[in-house]
């Protein structure tokens, strides 16, 4: 059906109009460069180790055996990365942000949290190499019961999952924090609690002529972008870190690779390529961290794209 409504009588310079899109080109000719487009002399191919449990205590990793394998460069745990606080910093402009969790996100310390969990990287001279060489760590896991529902993540007798967090009550520290380590109380998975409401809530309910009320449950999910998580780092003997990612925000993934790494944010420089979509899904690191943990290693450039499952 065709609307006759008038919207505006003014002409303008650009609302109305179609723009030349600076980016077409480059796009629609195959010449733009995204992510996984990164190629450097000398470069190395990353691949991560995932937990196929839900939830598990690490108790040990042995990399030795991907070590061995011809063509394997680089093998890397929690233990290479910094020992990151688990209190909430602001990285700038009230992005509050547990160093700790962001880290073990990475690359998962103590405990594997989900299914698909990151515990250990390999870079290798090829990505079927460092596929195989994955197959060969040994990780010895154990097996904790999961908590899968949210109801029954807050009753008393369920699962733990961080035995130290900390329970707050402020909307601004949403990402969670640790309790001190001579703080013996018991453990909870609430990370925060807090009630937003406005005027007389009773009063409303009983001068409202209708009350509906219903519960509803939906699944986890993540955005559906085309292009898949990629990062390739370079770590130079002058201790400068040079990064390229698909990112919606370079700023955001200086800020936490430095973070993460202990290294000033002077000495990290990211360079974001074309981004494959993201909705909100590459505002944190994931893979950055890893790269550059790996590049570090071996001193050469190493990428690392994620697959699609």
């Amino acid at each position: 059906m065709t609307s006759n409504i008038v919207l505006s009588n003014q002409e303008f310079s650009v609302v109305g109009t179609r723009p030349i899109r600076h980016d077409g080109t480059d796009k629609v000719t195959g010449r733009a460069q995204y992510g996984a487009d990164i190629n450097l002399p000398g470069l190395l191919f990353g691949k991560i180790l995932r937990s196929p449990h839900p939830h598990a205590r690490i108790r040990s990793i042995n990399t030795s055996p991907a070590l061995a394998l011809a063509g394997v460069h680089a093998v890397v745990t929690s233990e290479d990365l910094p020992l990151a606080s688990g209190r909430v910093v602001d990285l700038g402009e009230g992005a509050m942000t547990n160093p700790k969790f962001l880290s073990n996100n990475c690359l998962a310390a103590e405990k594997a949290l989900y299914k698909g969990h990151a515990v250990a990287a390999v870079a290798a001279d090829s990505v079927h190499l460092a596929e195989e060489a994955l197959a060969m760590i040994e990780v010895d896991y154990e097996v904790l019961p999961p908590v899968n529902d949210v109801l029954d993540a807050m009753k008393a007798d369920s699962p733990v999952l961080h035995e130290r967090l900390a329970t707050l009550s402020n909307p601004n520290l949403r990402p969670g924090g640790l309790r001190s380590e001579d703080d013996t109380g018991q453990g909870s998975n609430i990370a925060n609690h807090f009630v937003f409401e406005i005027g007389d809530l009773e009063k409303g309910f009983q001068e409202a002529d209708v009350v509906v009320e219903r519960e509803y449950r939906t699944r986890a999910v993540h955005q559906g972008y085309i292009e898949p998580q990629s990062a390739t780092a370079l770590w130079n003997v002058d201790g400068n870190l040079t990064i390229w990612c698909s990112s919606q925000g370079h700023f955001n993934v200086r800020d936490q690779t430095a973070n993460i790494l202990r290294i000033p944010i002077s000495k990290v420089r990211v360079i974001p390529m074309e981004i494959g979509g993201g909705f909100g899904g590459k505002t944190l690191v994931y893979l950055e961290p890893v790269a550059a943990a790996l590049s570090q290693k071996t001193g050469r450039p190493v990428k690392v794209t994620m697959s699609r499952t």
